[in-house]
């Protein structure tokens, strides 16, 4: 079975809840996605969320970047989900781990990461998923 773990904001679980459904219709194992964390306990338990967030990239086939438009910015990438998506392109150019990295869109030139994403995108390491939904 495919495995997949989605990254995105967490803000948007409603969203979240759309792309688990959608992934598990088409048959994958859904590792891992964001999740709100209580305030009251956020400093507590986030670098354990974290750490297991990490670990489930590491043992994916597929890092899908949820990036919804959000706060009127459209394919919003956050830093953390920029750094998510680093942490998989390292696995592959380091590890020769073959994860597929899949964003929902291409972001809009307001996103602080659209060069480096437009870069990997032009290397290959990524790709927008009206590329590849077909080989899901």
């Amino acid at each position: 079975m495919k495995k997949v773990v989605i990254a995105g904001s967490a803000k948007l679980q409603e969203k979240i809840n759309g792309w688990k459904n959608y992934f598990e219709h088409k048959g994958f194992e859904v590792l891992d996605y964001p999740v709100v964390i209580d305030e009251q306990y956020f400093m507590e338990i986030y670098s354990e969320f974290h750490k297991k967030f990490f670990e489930n990239i590491m043992k994916t086939d597929y890092l899908f970047v949820m990036n919804e438009d959000k706060n009127f910015i459209k394919g919003y990438i956050g830093a953390e989900t920029f750094a998510e998506m680093g942490f998989a392109v390292t696995q592959k150019l380091l590890y020769d781990k073959p994860i597929v990295v899949v964003l929902y869109q291409k972001p809009s030139e307001s996103v602080f990461s659209y060069d480096e994403v437009c870069l990997w995108h032009s290397l290959g390491w990524i790709s927008f998923l009206e590329e590849v939904e077909h080989e899901l």
